[in-house]
């Protein structure tokens, strides 16, 4: 018996042609002969658009253990490597004993390959540093992910294995790595998702059911199981004890693992533990996906890390649920009428909040300070006041400095207006990790027939996107109002 070589579960960007036969036939030259399912991937993750650049920024596959997922990256890494001219490929693990394992497979392929062993400039293997580099400068590092890998790299292709455990702070510490490439490509990999720990997983798999982004390519072998809501008589899902289920589930069942040894896990495993470790029925954190109003490789392409503010700016103040932090945020046009955003201060505690705006308000004369009036934010109203910082007396004549205490409604416009920027590339960011951070693991809540951002839905603190949100919105309505100035003729 031979396990389904295509996902149960499958959304692939749209291509015109695709480098994946090349990634195919550079490994089976290596010694590395690749299963259908694998072959398969490969073709629809390096997809081609007309403009030469990678069909999917992101590519996540999520299978069981032992059917193959490190020869899949192996594959997808010496093709960076001697094939696509990916200066830094970095390979990313939970453990880094995983990731040496990983570093040790491809190192002996490359060595056992003469004529790619010939390209090599260095093979480093002082732990820590595990690397291959070749002699037009390429290289291939090994990291585990804690809060400052990858930092002070720029990736062309990034590598997340054990995607299952993947955080935001991991997230936040890489994805910036890949802001100034112009084809980067990053790579999820991993079993069934396991809890919180997987909160990122359940995003990316949730936009890959969703099948509207054109950025993710995403594969998942798995098994519909029956659930606790399923009746004796249910037909519409697959007992645990179903062969048909073991080969829809693993594509290496025949090529690397056999049915007999998939019996003896069943017997020694219970109905729980054997779905999600053998046919990938995974326990995902509550994730409602939305339609993604902002796509993250749209963001990380907005990268400018020598944007300036323009000469006016508005500022925005947000606090998560939790209450443990605060986030000041800023927006101006720049003189060439692009849009900057920018976060001024993230740090714990709420209390230092007032001192901070009234400095930045007697430093820039904003044009506005932005605060939700039905967020958590709105508890700090009261202490800004105190602090001097007011609401207009009159709404229809705002001073500068001013507060702009923004309603339901002009929350959710402003969400739309943000978005809109964003995808019609209007406006740029710092790459900041704390932003890019909420902006990976931010989610949409439906208002009517329009959304706002969902706070408690998200996978990790947004306080700063809302930010961001909010001053923008602030300075779109009341520029006018507070300047001379003709805002249509500097912003659009």
């Amino acid at each position: 018996m031979i396990g389904k070589q295509t996902p149960r579960i499958e959304h692939v960007a749209p291509y015109v042609s695709s480098a994946g036969d090349e990634a195919i036939e550079l490994a089976r030259h290596a010694g590395l002969i690749l299963d259908p399912w694998q072959q398969h991937v490969l073709r629809r993750s390096l997809g081609e658009r007309d403009d030469g650049t990678w069909n999917s920024f992101e590519v996540c596959v999520v299978l069981s253990r032992q059917n193959g997922k490190g020869a899949l990256l192996e594959a997808r890494e010496l093709a960076g490597l001697f094939l696509f001219d990916e200066q830094l490929i970095i390979h990313t693990s939970h453990e880094f004993k995983t990731s040496l394992e990983a570093f040790g497979r491809i190192r002996s392929l490359v060595e056992n390959t003469d004529d790619l062993r010939r390209k090599v400039r260095r093979i480093t293997v002082a732990h820590g540093s595990e690397s291959i580099e070749l002699l037009n400068g390429a290289k291939l590092r090994f990291l585990a992910r804690t809060k400052g890998s990858g930092r002070g790299f720029s990736a062309d292709c990034l590598i997340m294995d054990e995607a299952m455990i993947l955080g935001a702070t991991a997230m936040a510490a890489l994805l910036p790595t890949m802001s100034a490439r112009k084809n980067p490509q990053v790579w999820y990999t991993g079993s069934a998702g396991i809890g919180e720990a997987s909160s990122q997983l359940a995003q990316i798999r949730s936009r890959g059911i969703a099948g509207k982004d054109d950025s993710l390519a995403y594969f998942e072998w798995s098994a519909d199981v029956h659930n606790e809501h399923c009746l004796t008589s249910c037909r519409d899902h697959q007992s645990t004890d179903d062969v048909e289920a073991w080969l829809e589930a693993n594509p290496g069942i025949g090529y690397r693992i056999s049915v007999d040894y998939v019996k003896r896990e069943r017997a020694a495993l219970g109905p729980a533990m054997f779905g999600r470790e053998r046919l990938g029925v995974g326990d995902y954190p509550l994730w409602d996906g939305g339609d993604g109003p902002i796509a993250l490789q749209q963001w990380v392409s907005l990268t400018d890390v020598a944007s300036e503010p323009g000469p006016d700016v508005a500022f925005a103040v947000d606090v998560p649920d939790t209450r443990d932090s605060a986030t000041i945020a800023s927006y101006s046009v720049r003189a060439d009428g692009v849009g900057h955003v920018e976060l001024i201060e993230h740090r714990p505690g709420t209390e230092w909040v007032p001192d901070r705006l009234v400095e930045l308000r007697d430093r820039w004369k904003p044009i506005a300070i932005a605060v939700d009036g039905r967020g958590p934010a709105a508890s700090l109203l009261t202490s800004l006041e105190a602090a001097g910082l007011t609401r207009p007396a009159n709404p229809d004549q705002p001073a500068r400095g001013d507060l702009l205490v923004l309603t339901p409604a002009e929350t959710v416009i402003a969400c739309g207006q943000l978005a809109d920027a964003v995808n019609q590339g209007i406006l740029v960011h710092l790459g900041d990790e704390v932003l890019m951070s909420a902006v990976g693991g931010a989610t949409a809540r439906p208002v009517l027939d329009s959304w706002a951002w969902a706070r408690r839905k998200s996978t990790v603190d947004i306080s700063s996107l809302v930010a961001v949100t909010e001053a923008r919105y602030a300075y779109m309505v009341r520029f006018e109002a507070v300047t001379d100035y003709d805002l249509m003729e500097s912003a659009w």
